[in-house]
């Protein structure tokens, strides 16, 4: 490449343009085309260095929906002293909450007694708001609900700043927003996603396709709870490895998403993809250099498992 053509390449990702036929291409296959996507927003970076590989309306503010919950996640994960172990009791008003609003749900039952890392699972997996709920009601702070869930979501905000996500706003702890302040650019939720997945116990619950665990109940008996991914990515594409789906009236089919293959991770975004596993499918392709994309089936959701 030489160095006008790379110049101009480092213009257009700063500058926040899509890339429609730059050279900064696909680093496994230079004749790799870039490819062409759904969504109305996407970015994908390589995990270990952060490059952007590719970019598209990288600086209009979307809704983000469910994909608010890697915020969510990562916020916990990182609380100092943070004990996966410690035990929440569900309260009705998580459950109500779901009623009332709709929301995707874990089906947590009131009195059960759920640990941190199960309650994690079930945000990221079914996409449990009422397991938003939970954790934000446990790792804020105040004297009431209300408060508590406020601070989390202040806490969600201060991290965004501190990744210098500045085109991002969380006005709801799982992404249901009552004000349409909780917005977000594919280059932002990027980094979050690069941030959240240089964690362990993140990348642990996110690769899940299903998770099994049990739960003591308020009587002192045994539930069983089992959830399934709603991120059809993962078991279709080799080397997925995450993260969490997002769907809202606003926001459309979101998705951010990563894939592992030898040593390179890919980590990227797509907002208001209608088409948005094989979107996500593409730009990891324009990556590996590979043509999985073209043969992929998606994985199927069992009958009653929940969709986002």
């Amino acid at each position: 490449m030489n160095t006008a053509v790379r110049r101009a390449t480092t213009v257009a990702l700063a500058g926040g343009l899509l890339l429609t036929a730059s050279p900064l291409a696909a680093p496994a296959a230079a004749a790799t085309p870039v490819p062409s996507i759904s969504a109305k927003g996407g970015f994908m970076v390589d995990q270990a260095t952060g490059k952007a590989i590719y970019g598209k309306a990288n600086t209009t503010r979307r809704q983000m929906a469910s994909t608010t919950k890697v915020a969510t996640a990562i916020v916990v994960l990182t609380t100092p002293g943070v004990d996966l172990n410690r035990k929440i009791t569900i309260k009705q008003e998580y459950r109500d909450y779901v009623v009332r609003t709709g929301a995707s749900t874990a089906d947590l039952k009131t009195g059960d007694k759920v640990t941190v890392r199960q309650l994690l699972s079930g945000l990221m997996l079914p996409s449990g708001c009422d397991a938003a709920y939970a954790l934000a009601d446990a790792y804020g702070t105040g004297t009431t609900t209300a408060a508590r869930t406020k601070s989390f979501i202040a806490k969600m905000n201060a991290k965004a700043s501190q990744l210098g996500m500045t085109n991002t706003k969380f006005d709801s702890f799982d992404g249901i927003s009552t004000t349409g302040n909780n917005y977000t650019t594919p280059p932002d939720l990027a980094k979050l996603a690069r941030h959240a997945f240089s964690s362990a116990a993140f990348r642990d619950v996110v690769k899940a396709t299903s998770y099994k665990t049990t739960a003591t109940t308020s009587t002192g008996g045994t539930r069983t709870y089992t959830w399934y991914n709603t991120n059809k990515l993962l078991g279709s594409y080799s080397g997925a490895v995450g993260i969490k789906t997002g769907t809202g009236t606003t926001a459309g089919p979101c998705l951010v998403f990563a894939a592992t293959r030898g040593t390179k991770t890919y980590v990227g975004v797509v907002l208001n993809a209608p088409d948005r596993f094989n979107d996500a499918a593409k730009l990891l392709d324009f990556g590996f250099g590979s043509t999985t994309a073209r043969t992929m089936e998606l994985r199927s959701l069992p009958a009653g498992a929940q969709r986002d």
